[in-house]
Parts: C-alpha cells; sequence; structure tokens
C-alpha cells in the first residue's frame, strides 16, 4: 500500500481535465419543465428553491438521473465516492454505522450525524438511515459547509439532498438486475402509474445479497462481511383541488448480515524483539478471520411521511410531517481477553473457573491458527499478560476466551415542519418556518461469558445462564428538539444577489439508566462501574444555538460568477452510557497515571465556515469549472473514542476544544466532442488541533477521518453505434490521501501494559508497555471503477468491475490508545459482474 509518490504523479498527469461529472448532465426528467428556458442547465434545490446549478453561491456536486444510471449508485456510499472533499465510512462495526466527513468535518460514531439526509423535501431524523437505500433515485445533490439554517438539524458539513421518482400523467417502470463475483447479487425496480387525472402512485422494490469478500476460517463460513437486504418503497400523489398537492410516503426495509469485521493490530515498539507483529504498521496487516462466534447484524426501518404544498397567490405554504423507526441489533465476538476480563488480578474463583472451562473446550485447538502476534511464553494460556510462562494475543479468536458482545440500539421519532415561502418574481424572496422532532432512543451494550453455549439476545442474563452478563451500559434518552428560521434573498441589482438565512435551534436531551444494581459474578465489582457509589441519576440538559448564513454571488459575466458564503454549523451535544467517566478514570488515570477527560456529558459542536469561488464555463460551455477555497474554525468536535480494558469495551464520544480547517477544490468538465466527455475533482485539506483538554498531547495533530486530499479522475463516452444501439463506456479513478483516524497520531501514550510490566515475573519498567501510534496512519490508496455497455431501445446491458486493479486499501482504522494497538477494518476488493436493465 506504500504507493502515495506514484498516486500523486498518476494525477499530476490529469490536472488539465479535472473536473466534476455532474455538471455535463442534463436536467433530471422531474425539472425537465422548470428548465424549458435553460435548455441544458441542471436544475437544484440548494437553497429550499429551484435554481439553476451555477446560480448557487456555493460548492455543490450534483449527479443526475443520467449519471445515476451509468455510474450503477444507490446510496451514500456510492456517490460519496465521486464527490471531492468527502469521505465515508460505513458497516465496518454495524449497517447503521455510517460517518460521512466533509472538509473536515466527521460525523462521530454514537453522536448526532454531521451531515443532514433531505428526500423529497423531508429531512431524516435517523442517522442509521444515511447509508440505506432511499428508493428510485432521480437526482442526488451534495451541499459541503454549514446547511443548518436553510436544511435544518445535523447539518453541520453539509447536506444530502435526493429526489426520488414522483408520478407523473403517464405508465412508466424500469427493472434493473444484476450479478456479481461472490454470490452478489441486485435487484431493483418501480413502477410509475397515474390513477386517474389528479393522482399517481409510484411502487418500488429493492433487493440486495453478497457472501462478502472474506472468510471464516475458524467456522468455515463467509461470515465476515455477507449480507443481505430488502426494501419496499411507496409514494402517493394527489391533488386536492388545482392549488393543493398531498405527497404520502411509506417504506419497510430489512437487513440482516454480519458485524464487526475487525482484526487488531499492536503498536508497541519495545515487544518487537519477541515477534515483529507486536509493532505493525497498519496498512501492512494481513487480514484473517478466526472468530469462534458467529456475527449477527439486523435491522428494521418503518416510516411513513405526508407532505402538503399548497399554493397561495404569491406564496408557497409547505408543512410535512414524518414517523421514522428503526431497530438494531449486533452479537459479534468480545474483545475483553485482550486484558484477561475473567482472569484479570481480583477476579474470583467462579471468574476463573469459568474462564479455564471456556480454555478447556478449545485446548485442542492451541496449534489453530490465530492472528499475529499470536502468543509468548510456553503456551497459551486464557490470562493474557504472563510473559513467564505464557500470553495469548489477538482478539476475535477461538483461542482467547474472549467473551461476547451484544448492542441494541432502537429508535423512534416523529418530526414536522411548516414553512412559508415567496413564489413571485420580485427581487426579494423570503421563507419562514417552524420544527419540531420528538425521538425515543434506548442503547445497550452487553458483554457476557462465553461459555460455549451461544449467545443471548437479552441485554442482562444471570450467572446461572448460558450467556452471564460481565458488563452492561443500558440507557433511555429522550430528546426534544424546537427549532425556527427564515432566509430572505435579495437580487440587489441584475448582477449581484445577497442571502441571509437564520434559524434557532433548541434541543432538551434528558437520559435515564437501565442498569439493574446487581454485581459482576466474575469479578465481583458492580455490573456498571459507574454504580460504584450506587445507583446511576437521572440527567438532562439543554442545548441551543443561532446559525445565520450569509450569502453573495455576482455575475461577472455571462458565463462566471463569483461566489462566497459564511455559515455557522451546530450539532447537539448529548449523553454517553452513564458511567462512562468512572471507567475511564478508575482503569486508565488512576492506574497508569494518564489524564484523559471523557464525561458522561459531551459538549455541543459549533464551527464558522467561509467559502469563496468562482463557477462557470468557457469555450461556448464545452467546459465547466468551478474553484472554491474554505476555511473552518470547529469548537468542542465531536469525536469517538474507543477504550478497551479489564472492564471490556467502552465507545463513548468526546470533545476536541479547537479545529481549524483549510483547504481548496478544483471542478472541471471538458466536453472533448458530442457524447464524449471528461471530468474530475481535486481537493486538498490541511487541518490543525488547536487545543484538545481531553488529550493535550495531541495538540498540532490534524483532524480525525480527514482525508489530506481527495482525486477523482473520469471519463464517460456515449456514442451510437447504429439507429438503435448505443455503446456507453465510463471509469471512475477515486484517489484519497493520507488519513489519521484518531487524535493520537505521530505521539506515544502509556498503555496498560505499561502498569502491568513493573508487577509482572518479568519486572520490567513501565514504559517498555508505551506505544507508539505512528504507524495507524491509512495509506493513499486508489481506485479504479469500470462500467461497459450498450443501450438497445429500451434494454441496457453492462459489464462491470469494481475496484478493478484489486487496490487492497483499509476502510476504517480504530486505535484504542490504552490498549495499545488499533482494532482495523479492510476495504472492498475486486468485483466483476453483470448488469441488466429495462425500462418503459
Amino acid at each position: 500500500m506504500h504507493c502515495r509518490k506514484s498516486h500523486l504523479l498518476a494525477a499530476a498527469a490529469f490536472i488539465p481535465v479535472l473536473s466534476t461529472p455532474a455538471l455535463a448532465q442534463t436536467a433530471p426528467d422531474a425539472a425537465e419543465a422548470q428548465a424549458e428556458e435553460e435548455e441544458g442547465a441542471i436544475i437544484v434545490t440548494a437553497r429550499r428553491q429551484s435554481e439553476t446549478l451555477a446560480e448557487v453561491p456555493a460548492s455543490v456536486t450534483v449527479l443526475s438521473a443520467d449519471t445515476i444510471e451509468k455510474t450503477g449508485i444507490q446510496n451514500a456510499d456510492d456517490f460519496v465516492q465521486l464527490t471531492p472533499g468527502v469521505t465515508i465510512v460505513t458497516g465496518t462495526a454495524e449497517a447503521g454505522d455510517t460517518q460521512i466527513n466533509i472538509r473536515g468535518i466527521n460525523g462521530a460514531r454514537d453522536a448526532e450525524s454531521s451531515v443532514a439526509l433531505v428526500v423529497d423535501g423531508i429531512l431524516k431524523t435517523n442517522t442509521a438511515q444515511l447509508n440505506q437505500d432511499q428508493g428510485t433515485l432521480r437526482q442526488v445533490e451534495i451541499l459541503k459547509g454549514p446547511q443548518g439554517a436553510l436544511y435544518g438539524r445535523n447539518a453541520a458539513a453539509g447536506a444530502i439532498v435526493i429526489q426520488t421518482v414522483k408520478p407523473e400523467g403517464f405508465l412508466e417502470g424500469g427493472i434493473e438486475v444484476s450479478a456479481a463475483e461472490d454470490n452478489t447479487y441486485r435487484a431493483n425496480g418501480y413502477i410509475s402509474t397515474p390513477l386517474g387525472e389528479s393522482a399517481g402512485l409510484v411502487l418500488s422494490g429493492s433487493y440486495f445479497h453478497t457472501d462478502g469478500f472474506f472468510f471464516n476460517d475458524f467456522l468455515n463460513d463467509n461470515v465476515v462481511d455477507n449480507q443481505e437486504t430488502w426494501s419496499v418503497d411507496g409514494r402517493f400523489v394527489v391533488d386536492l383541488g388545482t392549488n393543493t398537492e398531498l405527497d404520502i410516503k411509506a417504506r419497510y426495509a430489512d437487513l440482516n448480515g454480519a458485524s464487526i469485521n475487525y482484526n487488531s493490530s499492536f503498536h508497541l515498539p519495545n515487544f518487537a524483539g519477541v515477534d515483529p507483529a507486536f509493532f505493525e504498521d497498519v496498512n501492512e496487516h494481513p487480514f484473517n478471520f478466526f472468530g469462534n462466534i458467529r456475527p449477527v447484524n439486523e435491522q428494521q426501518t418503518f416510516e411513513i411521511s405526508a407532505k402538503v404544498e399548497h399554493q397561495f397567490e404569491g406564496a408557497i405554504l409547505t408543512a410535512w410531517a414524518l414517523y421514522s423507526d428503526v431497530e438494531q441489533l449486533l452479537i459479534a465476538d468480545g474483545t475483553s481477553a485482550d486484558f484477561a476480563r475473567f482472569t484479570f488480578p481480583g477476579a474470583t474463583q467462579a471468574s476463573i473457573d469459568a474462564s479455564n472451562a471456556c480454555f478447556a473446550s478449545t485446548a485442542e485447538l492451541t496449534g489453530f491458527p490465530i492472528n499475529p502476534p499470536t502468543f509468548i511464553g510456553q503456551t497459551p494460556v486464557p490470562f493474557i499478560f504472563d510473559p513467564a510462562t505464557g500470553s495469548t494475543f489477538g482478539a476475535f479468536s477461538p483461542t482467547t476466551c474472549d467473551g461476547t458482545q451484544l448492542q441494541t440500539r432502537d429508535q423512534s421519532d416523529i418530526s414536522a415542519e411548516i414553512r412559508l415561502a415567496s413564489d413571485t418574481d420580485s427581487p426579494l424572496q423570503w421563507q419562514i418556518g417552524a420544527y419540531y422532532l420528538h425521538i425515543d432512543r434506548e442503547t445497550g451494550v452487553s458483554l457476557g461469558a462465553d461459555l460455549g453455549l451461544g449467545v443471548s439476545r437479552e441485554l442482562f442474563n444471570g450467572p446461572d445462564s448460558i450467556n452471564p452478563t460481565t458488563l452492561l451500559y443500558n440507557d433511555d434518552f429522550s430528546t426534544d428538539v424546537y427549532a425556527v428560521f427564515g432566509s430572505l434573498e435579495w437580487e440587489i441589482t441584475e448582477d449581484a444577489q445577497l442571502g441571509l438565512a437564520l434559524r434557532y435551534d433548541i434541543e432538551d436531551r434528558s437520559v435515564t439508566n437501565l442498569v439493574p444494581n446487581v454485581n459482576d459474578p466474575f469479578t465481583g465489582g458492580p455490573i456498571n462501574p459507574g454504580q460504584a457509589f450506587g445507583p446511576i441519576a437521572p440527567q438532562s440538559e439543554s442545548f441551543k444555538q443561532l446559525q445565520p448564513k450569509l450569502t453573495f454571488r455576482y455575475s461577472i459575466s455571462d458565463d462566471i460568477n463569483f461566489y462566497a458564503n459564511w455559515g455557522i454549523g451546530f450539532k447537539s451535544g448529548g449523553f454517553n452510557n452513564q458511567g462512562s467517566a468512572a471507567i475511564v478514570d478508575q482503569n486508565f488515570n488512576q492506574f497508569i497515571g494518564t489524564s484523559v477527560l471523557i464525561t458522561d456529558l459531551f459538549d455541543k459542536e459549533t464551527s464558522s465556515a467561509f467559502e469563496a469561488g468562482f463557477k462557470g464555463s468557457v469555450l461556448d460551455g464545452r467546459v465547466t469549472f468551478d474553484l472554491a477555497g474554505y476555511y473552518t474554525e470547529i469548537d468542542d468536535m465531536q469525536f469517538f473514542e474507543f477504550f478497551v480494558g479489564p472492564f471490556g469495551l467502552l465507545r463513548v464520544v468526546s470533545n476536541i476544544d479547537e479545529v481549524e480547517v483549510i483547504g481548496a477544490e478544483l471542478d472541471l468538465t471538458a466536453e472533448v466532442i458530442d457524447g464524449w466527455t471528461v471530468f474530475g475533482s481535486a481537493n486538498v485539506t490541511g487541518s490543525e488541533i488547536l487545543a484538545n483538554s481531553s488529550r493535550p498531547i495531541t495538540v498540532g495533530n490534524q483532524s480525525p477521518y480527514t482525508s489530506d486530499y481527495t482525486i477523482n479522475i473520469g471519463t464517460q463516452i456515449d456514442q451510437p453505434l447504429t439507429d438503435t444501439i448505443n455503446f456507453v463506456g465510463r471509469a471512475d479513478y477515486r484517489i484519497t490521501g493520507p488519513t489519521w483516524f484518531h487524535t493520537v497520531q505521530d505521539d506515544t501514550s502509556p498503555t496498560l501494559f505499561s502498569g502491568l510490566l513493573p508487577g509482572s515475573a518479568l519486572a520490567l519498567p513501565s514504559f517498555v508497555g508505551d506505544a507508539d501510534y505512528s504507524v495507524t496512519e491509512r495509506d493513499t490508496f486508489a481506485v479504479l471503477d469500470v462500467r461497459v455497455g450498450l443501450e438497445i431501445d429500451s434494454f441496457r446491458i453492462t459489464a462491470f468491475a469494481d475496484n478493478l486493479l484489486n487496490e487492497k486499501y483499509l476502510n476504517e482504522v480504530i486505535p484504542a490508545i490504552e490498549f495499545g494497538g488499533s482494532f482495523i477494518s479492510p476495504g472492498g476488493l475486486r468485483r466483476l459482474g453483470v448488469e441488466v436493465g429495462y425500462s418503459f
């Protein structure tokens, strides 16, 4: 994977033809009527109103219906790869676990998203839906920078605005099926039909199945990254008179697959003399999977919405309401044996007996391969750190008796918005509205003893059960959101336009702990360390923020615009699983002398973002461009931390006090001849942590999950071979620059080994157990996707290759700093397939 220089040289050769694939496309079918006066222009809704892309005073990537069809994109993971300055991590732990990074601002796991998802004018409220199929796509707009003033909640980094098929006054439909390697099959289709003269219905569905790229050698099965999903969507639109339209949507989606497709990687340089794998560059890790627990990930989604639009004289009233319910469950191997959850010094005899029983059941497998660094000492034993006699390493393997983990995440919410907007040709346009949201969310993380009898789906299981619970987080969260908003767009002159938008949010949050006040049968301590001094009391907190946004556009000529914008982004604070602060303080600060600051309540995140640029076209429109620069300051950036220790595992959200981001972006499109377009884009982002009270040693490091650069290069050919046959070819080459995934980067840190060594049989100094995290940066990688096919009347057949060059790269790296290593997940490999489609 050490190919950074070659990728940069390849990219430099293509810089003259960099562009964005959207700019050369025509308007989607749903917007053709609006585009009649500006044929060929792309109509977007980036400011909650229909306008051409060239008029929007901001960087916007647009994927039209034609682009969607020719690239085969289905969800966020697909279209993010076509967007400069945007990266995504999804599905590494569970299906609903999606983090999108836009220009240095990342969505933290277990916090709210930083990117709003708006589908057919309705704001989705659950981050678990970010990477789901949303029906039959007609257009996707990706907006960068704070969008809260216009698009609402959780839009600090940007917004994804999606339009799906809307019924028209005629019958239409389509179906598409594909088959690829790894038993990968996909099918989706829709039918849109009028119902009388004033109503219409769209029904669509999708199905996807794959065995995945990776194999579990212990279970002898494809249960590492397999997945099966299906969904059904319905949309009914009816005119209630000449001025009123009712739009009702409903969807159900079901997912079954695997979870936690990770290996562990150690970063302990002073242990490397025993085995070099103790100090491993994450990019060089050979992936193998030996888990003895069959992983499970289940997700069920149901939602229904209704939207009404009424046309007054000079204004449009829009009101909508949404109900959403998403239930998720995850079962996987635990990681607790990494620090002897069941045999740690001071453990009860019951704990030792259970661990020995577990180990005895796999004793005959001591020669079974486990991931490096395997073990040190004479023989592998259950206790991970007894270097004089034996210590077993490598999480998620049958010989470590590492327990089980169960995670549940259930959320239901109801939201509504009402908005009144002007609808005239006046130089002054306006809108005003209000928003409400109520969320009920219950989360649970349960660690259990693996007694070889299976995994219970109950969070708490008594000591005599098949899967006794040893650690439990279980909390009930309630949130009420109130917001008012408005905007003004003033056409100062024929060439200049000024805009102001304001939004004020109040989020009232509360949490109630649901963990029973009982002891862990294996350690004798409370089942949640936060209960050491009694039950955990309920908490509540209110988070408020004013979000202004200023925009300016000036037409330098008929073909070139200058634009600038500034805005405040906001993401509410919230609560970690209660007891998190007590666990970190007890196991790290007190034991090994760290000063990690974790609280049960994390702060809100705010950002101030400025962008300026030029966009337009030259050479009679054959070349289009968008050049932008941006600067952002983020206060209390929310960041996901992962801890592993004798308590098991812990997921929390912390705050990075101050982060600075500066960058530039260039898009170019060149239509060489009719039907042949070259395109691409380049983004460079520099970031710096200016203050971080949670981990002061990280000041000067980069914003986590932020790639140094992204480069997209591609071409599309759409040429007739005969009167009825078209040849279509497309290639997309994406280069993603080096990426840190934690605030700790070129830094060293004490670990639990640092605390264990002085008291071990070897009695080594504590610094021998310190970790060096300079080897945790993901290397530059490049992925080439190619599609070649024929269109014959209403039929099309396409051969495709995802990751044609079979580039091996990392999807995500999660350093667990005090553990002394990282949990790493591999990216997708090459997959070849064929797709067939028919439309009418």
